[in-house]
């Protein structure tokens, strides 16, 4: 019932090495009474209930409904509740009822719910052009 999961190797490296397993990280909460000045940076999840003025540069941030943010925010995803004054730039962006972006929003996906404020514009990030493959005739 409670036996060890079985000990698996990481899958070898291009170069011949193997990769190190990568450790969970934690997500990181800023809690609402804490103002943070200057960029934060982190290759984990952040919960921002707090303020920041700076820019910012995570894998995953939830911006919840009493955080603000000053500065720019590039990140795999963002989902927004409370207030950004800046760029946002992101795979998959979604803001909230009751949220508030004053700035570019550059994006693949961008979810808006009714309640929303956004001012600013929409950019879709640039997809590569794919060549279209020759026809070859049969003459």
């Amino acid at each position: 019932m409670f036996s060890k999961p079985a000990n698996r190797s990481p899958a070898p490296r291009a170069d011949g090495a193997e990769a190190a397993p990568r450790k969970p990280i934690a997500a990181s909460l800023v809690a609402e009474n804490v103002t943070l000045q200057g960029d934060l940076a982190s290759d984990g999840d952040v919960h921002l209930n707090g303020a920041l003025r700076g820019d910012m540069r995570v894998r995953e941030l939830t911006i919840g409904e009493t955080g603000l943010v000053e500065g720019s925010i590039e990140a795999e995803i963002v989902e927004i509740r409370g207030r950004v004054i800046g760029t946002v730039t992101a795979k998959s962006v979604k803001l909230y009822a009751g949220s508030r972006v004053e700035g570019d929003i550059t994006h693949a996906q961008l979810a808006i719910e009714l309640g929303a404020h956004f001012e600013g514009r929409s950019l879709k990030f640039e997809t590569p052009a794919t060549a279209e493959p020759l026809a070859i005739s049969a003459e």
